[in-house]
């Protein structure tokens, strides 16, 4: 029977998140894929009632393990990362159960628990020692987060941006639009059990990013001002080799893109692509990604007319009402 891990519950000082980075890090190299989606790396130095940082260490403290717990929403979701030197020993399993426990603990402190509401874990790439994992522990698929891409070329970089009769578009102005925005967003993704939770201070932990640009940051609004009605956000790495691929070409990434429900049916998602393919050609890029979920049909019709495919998945797993 192999010992349990050592696990260590508290907020991570800056040599611990930098250890859990060099572990996604590793296991990143090893599978070719993230184990991390972007939340929860930002998130390494957060310390909230709401947020749970698990790490695993070896008997030497070495870092094998990282786990993180969000209780914030509706349903509480986990992220989880082994080293690939680490696996097969048990170290997945007991992040797991952790995890499913931490679930149950309330939002926040003095507030009743949360029994019912399901644990979701995601599994970057869809990997199959993540579906053996998965299976192996009484959980199914309960969502799919689709990574759709396509190539750019000339003809995307000299495209003129399209235009709505009663509408402008400009660049986002970063500490004036802020909280437009995040009102837009919320707006736009009221039932998105990530998205539209966005805050203020979510959106500025971005603008910190070395990648953020404001420049590929588009909003559309009346003509005469007022708030906005639609936004697109690229994301492009910085630097030279920034979004570089081992073929030599460069990746940018249609980051977000949202029209308030006020706003649709105009085709301002359609106009806002374009507008941000434009933009990600004429700064480099000879591929755009971007990332929908499986069950949006109204998202995947308009962006399969774009011209995008389906690239990649990530899976969110649950187990079954009846056995949660």
């Amino acid at each position: 029977m192999r010992t349990p891990p050592p696990l260590r519950f508290d907020p991570l000082d800056p040599a611990a998140q930098d250890a859990v980075r060099a572990l996604a890090a590793a296991a990143a190299a090893h599978d070719d894929v993230p184990p991390l989606s972007e939340q929860p790396l930002l998130r390494l130095g957060t310390d909230a009632d709401w947020l749970t940082h698990v790490a695993a260490h070896d008997d030497d403290g070495t870092l094998v393990g990282y786990l993180q717990v969000d209780r914030g929403g509706e349903e509480a979701s986990a992220e989880l990362v082994v080293h690939p030197q680490h696996r097969r020993r048990g170290v997945g399993g007991v992040l797991l159960r952790t995890a499913e426990r931490d679930a149950r603990l309330p939002m926040f402190s003095g507030a009743p628990g949360q029994r019912g509401k399901p644990l979701r874990v995601w599994a970057h790439g869809d990997l199959p020692a993540a579906r053996s994992f998965a299976a192996a522990h009484g959980y199914e698929v309960a969502r799919e987060l689709l990574v759709l891409a396509r190539p750019l070329g000339a003809g995307d970089a000299a495209a003129e941006a399209p235009e709505t009769p009663g509408l402008r578009l400009r660049t986002f102005r970063p500490g004036e639009d802020d909280e437009a925005w995040v009102r837009l967003n919320a707006r736009t993704f009221a039932d998105h059990p990530e998205q539209g939770r966005l805050t203020t201070g979510d959106l500025r932990d971005r603008q910190r990013e070395p990648w953020f640009d404001a420049e590929g940051f588009f909003l559309v609004e009346p003509d005469g001002g007022g708030e906005p009605l639609g936004y697109l956000w690229t994301k492009v790495e910085p630097g030279q080799d920034g979004g570089a691929r081992d073929d030599g070409g460069r990746t940018g990434e249609i980051y977000a893109v949202g029209v308030s429900p006020d706003a649709q049916g105009r085709g301002l998602g359609r106009s806002l692509a374009a507008v941000g393919l434009r933009h990600l050609a004429r700064v480099g890029c000879d591929r755009a990604v971007l990332y929908v979920d499986g069950d949006n049909a109204a998202a995947l019709a308009t962006y399969a007319s774009a011209g995008f495919e389906r690239a990649a998945v990530d899976v969110q797993y649950a187990r079954p009402a009846a056995a949660a």
